[in-house]
C-alpha cells in the first residue's frame, strides 16, 4: 500500500480536514454493540429492504435473469409482507429489458456506467455509455472515478469528469463510486468525498465500492463518508446521499449501518432517497428475518430465492 501523498492531494486533505483514524474505528465499534429488538427491529428490517439496490452485474446476465430480478425487487417476500426494494442495478445493455418490465412502477432502474468497474476508457466512450443507458430508461447512473488520476493529484481532471457525467445524465440521479479500497486511506476517502460533493446536485450520491475488489463497504469507510456528507451539508445546505456497496450480506450488518446513519447525520437520511445499500445477497437475509418476525420461526435460507449478483 502506497503511503506517498502528492502535493495537490495533501492540500485538499488539509483543506477539508484529516480523519482521526483511531476515533473512527472506536466509534464504529460501538455501533456493533447496539441492541435493536421487537418493533424497532421490524421497522429497521423493512426500512433496509426499501433501501436495497438489488444488483446483478455478471457477464452471463440475460434478459430472463433481469426479469426475475425485477420481480424479486417488486415482491421480495409476500409471506413476510416485505416492501419493494429501491431499485435494481444492471449493466447498460440490460436497462431496456428492465425498463420494459418496470415502466409504470415506483422501482428505479440504476445502471453502472463509465467503463465500470475500472473507469479506464476514454471519456468520450464513458459519456456515450451514460447517454445510452439513460436513453434506454435508466433513472440512476452509478459511475466510477478515475482512481489513478485522483491518487496522482489530478484533482481538476477527476472533478471535471464528474461534471461531464452529470451533464450526460440529464435528469437521472448520479452515484459516484470511489472504490474506497483503492483510495487506501481515510484521509483520501474524505478528500474524494468533498471533491465529488462540490459538483454534485442535491440528491446525488457518493458510493463506497464497485463490489469487484476484495475489500468493499465497511462501517469505517461508511462513517468517514457520512461525516463528510454531514459537514458538507452544514456548510452548504446541499443534501448529498450515500450508498455503501459490497460485502453487506446480513440483516445484522445492515442494521449497524442504519445505526451509523441515525447517530451521525440523523433521521432525515433514513430513507431511500438519501441512503441505499448496493447488494444482492442482503435482501434474502432481510426477508428471512422479517418472515421470522411474522411467524416466530426461521425458514431455511434456501426457502428464499437467490438473487444472483456481483455484490
Amino acid at each position: 500500500m502506497s503511503t506517498t501523498v502528492v502535493p495537490a492531494l495533501r492540500r485538499l486533505i488539509h483543506e477539508v480536514g484529516p480523519v482521526d483514524h483511531i476515533g473512527i474505528e472506536e466509534r464504529v465499534a460501538k455501533y456493533t454493540t447496539r441492541s435493536i429488538k421487537k418493533n424497532a427491529k421490524k421497522f429497521a428490517l423493512r426500512l433496509a429492504v426499501t433501501m436495497v439496490d438489488l444488483t446483478t452485474l455478471e457477464g452471463k446476465d440475460t434478459p430472463g435473469k433481469v426479469a426475475s430480478l425485477c420481480q424479486k425487487a417488486l415482491h421480495p417476500c409476500d409471506e413476510a409482507q416485505a416492501p419493494s426494494t429501491a431499485a435494481i442495478c444492471v449493466y447498460p445493455a440490460m436497462v431496456r429489458h428492465a425498463h420494459r418490465i418496470l415502466q409504470g412502477s415506483s422501482l428505479k432502474i440504476a445502471s453502472v456506467a463509465t467503463a465500470f468497474p475500472s473507469g479506464q476508457a476514454p471519456l468520450k466512450t464513458r459519456l456515450a455509455e451514460v447517454r445510452s443507458a439513460v436513453a434506454d430508461g435508466a433513472d440512476e447512473i452509478d459511475m466510477v472515478i478515475n482512481r489513478g488520476a485522483f491518487l496522482c493529484g489530478e484533482l481538476d481532471l477527476v472533478q471535471d469528469e464528474i461534471s461531464a457525467v452529470i451533464e450526460a445524465c440529464g435528469d437521472a440521479t448520479l452515484k459516484v463510486i470511489f472504490e474506497t479500497s483503492e483510495l487506501e486511506t481515510y484521509d483520501n476517502i474524505r478528500a474524494a468525498s468533498f471533491l465529488a460533493m462540490r459538483v454534485l446536485r442535491p440528491g446525488d450520491f457518493i458510493k463506497t465500492s464497485t463490489g469487484k475488489t476484495s475489500a468493499n463497504a465497511t462501517l469505517g469507510n461508511n462513517q468517514v463518508m457520512l461525516e463528510a456528507i454531514r459537514d458538507h451539508f452544514l456548510a452548504t445546505g446541499v443534501e448529498i446521499a450515500m450508498k455503501p456497496a459490497g460485502g453487506i450480506r446480513t440483516a445484522k450488518q445492515a442494521i449497524q449501518f442504519l445505526i451509523a446513519v441515525k447517530e451521525t447525520i440523523g433521521d432525515a437520511w433514513l430513507n431511500n432517497a438519501r441512503y441505499r445499500f448496493g447488494a444482492s445477497a442482503l435482501l434474502n437475509d432481510l426477508v428471512r428475518q422479517l418472515a421470522k418476525e411474522a411467524t416466530g420461526h426461521y425458514q431455511a435460507p434456501y426457502h428464499f430465492s437467490e438473487a444472483s449478483g456481483s455484490y
